[in-house]
């Protein structure tokens, strides 16, 4: 399940952890409405391994 969440998330951005995208991230360093669709997109992956979905 986790390469499937990974697949749509980009490769130079993953870290080990899916949380280590959000911690690691800096505000400001992508274009804003690509920085709010990256961070739900992660968020999004976080909340369904959270569920085991």
């Amino acid at each position: 399940m986790c390469s499937e969440l990974a697949d749509d998330l980009p490769d130079e951005d993953l870290g080990e952890y899916l949380y280590d995208c959000i911690d690691m991230y800096r505000m400001g360093s992508k274009p804003r409405c690509e920085e709010v669709e990256y961070l739900g997109m992660v968020q999004e992956a976080i909340d369904r391994l959270e569920q085991g979905c």
